[in-house]
């Protein structure tokens, strides 16, 4: 026997007709009715979507002149007919008849509507969106299908919008303010495109959060582009009197240029994947598998004193063995001790024990930059970076180990610290 439930939920289940005591069911193919009628479905929402255009400019010519055939004689302007216009709707020019006005002594009178339709920034940023996501400016215009038909979708006119829209990225990015900041590390590495290099640097907060701080081109990563950056960095409000944790990646210019900007003092951490590749180089191929086990398991190492014992260790091994190798470990040992020097916890060690984090960020800068074919002057790297740079920042997570993060603040600031406990 049913439930009440079910015996009254079944009243409502009208599937069938009674017609002279028989049953009917009506059934309709909604699948191909749908399939035909989704063409004209979606033309008849664009042509809704044009009339709500023209009702917006035909609002504001109504507010400035009056009625039409009444209008304001206190207004100061009339209606002076047509004029074949534009608007930018789904991505794309429409073509649109505007209003036209003029004031009694003849002078045309702009509408503000119609230019905010038209310089919305929309149609920039939906060929920014799709450009960097891998369509090209060949391929634009059969790969957009607008509902109404439209133009200005050409290779020309797509590339100029999306150099409109990764100038004004790029602006954003070198004008984004970086004193409510919270930052503990910084990340600084370089890419390279057409014989230009561009070095980037990459905030991680307190929070775990990573954040894009800016760029700087230059023809390599010498000690004038790396100070350059970081002092745009100060004047956009980094904090020179905090010690923060610089991770690079083993450049001589970028090391000096720290120094001067960021003081003598600084926290900085050589990448050791960088630093093993290096010496790993200068063995034979029978070897180096051997010898990369044998560095990653004294770095893998968490006291400070036994992980500098074990490349000790290992390099009076390769004195005997490869003295170049040797010289190589040796540079910068230290620099590459850091994070065991201070006490990291193991899971954020291996975040920031390298460049990882900020090579990834690059390698999405690589992957967006893939269709460009020939590189231009002026600020067309800059541009593109800029836009793979805001692209990777979308998928940014927080790094792993975050929670220690506090903890690597204090020790890098013990005078913070302490007031933070007297307040």
């Amino acid at each position: 026997m049913a439930n009440r439930y079910q015996r009254r939920g079944g009243k409502s289940m009208g599937k069938f007709e009674v017609i002279g005591g028989r049953e009917l069911a009506v059934r309709l193919p909604l699948v191909e009715v749908w399939e035909k009628l989704q063409a004209e479905v979606e033309r008849l929402t664009g042509e809704a979507g044009l009339k709500i255009l023209r009702a917006i400019l035909e609002d504001e010519v109504t507010r400035r002149v009056g009625p039409p055939h009444h209008p304001d004689p206190a207004g100061g302007s009339v209606r002076w007919g047509q004029q074949p216009g534009y608007v930018v709707f789904a991505g794309q020019k429409i073509p649109l008849q505007r209003p036209r006005v003029r004031t009694r002594a003849g002078e045309e009178v702009e509408l503000e509507n119609y230019q905010h339709l038209q310089q919305d920034g929309r149609m920039q940023r939906a060929v920014a969106e799709r450009l960097v996501c891998g369509l090209s400016t060949r391929k634009y215009r059969r790969a957009v299908q607008g509902v109404l038909d439209g133009y200005g979708i050409e290779k020309s006119s797509v590339s100029r919008h999306f150099v409109r829209a990764t100038a004004k990225q790029l602006q954003a990015l070198c004008e984004k303010k970086l004193g409510e900041l919270d930052l503990v590390a910084l990340l600084i590495d370089g890419i390279e495109f057409a014989g230009q290099t561009l070095i980037v640097a990459l905030g991680v907060a307190g929070d775990g959060s990573k954040h894009v701080l800016g760029l700087w081109q230059g023809a390599t990563e010498n000690a004038t582009v790396c100070k350059a950056l970081l002092e745009d960095l100060v004047e956009r409000g980094l904090n020179q009197e905090r010690r923060y944790l610089v991770v690079i990646d083993g450049s001589k210019g970028l090391r000096a240029a720290v120094e001067r900007v960021l003081g003598e003092g600084t926290a900085v951490q050589r990448c050791q994947i960088h630093k093993m590749r290096n010496v790993i180089d200068h063995l034979p191929d029978g070897c180096r598998a051997d010898w990369r086990r044998r560095l990653r398991n004294a770095y893998g190492l968490t006291s400070y004193a036994e992980a500098k014992a074990a490349l000790e260790k290992l390099w009076r091994q390769l004195c005997e063995i490869n003295p170049s190798a040797a010289r190589s470990l040796e540079e910068g040992m230290e620099e590459t001790l850091t994070l065991h020097r201070l006490g990291v916890s193991p899971l954020l060690r291996r975040t920031l024990r390298s460049t990882n984090v900020i090579e990834s960020c690059l390698s999405t800068v690589r992957h967006v930059t893939r269709n460009v074919k020939r590189w231009q002057g002026g600020d067309h790297i800059a541009r593109w970076t800029a836009a793979g740079l805001l692209e990777a920042e979308k998928k940014f997570r927080k790094v792993k180990g975050y929670g220690e993060l506090e903890v690597l603040r204090n020790k890098l600031n013990p005078e913070l610290h302490s007031q933070e406990q007297v307040a």
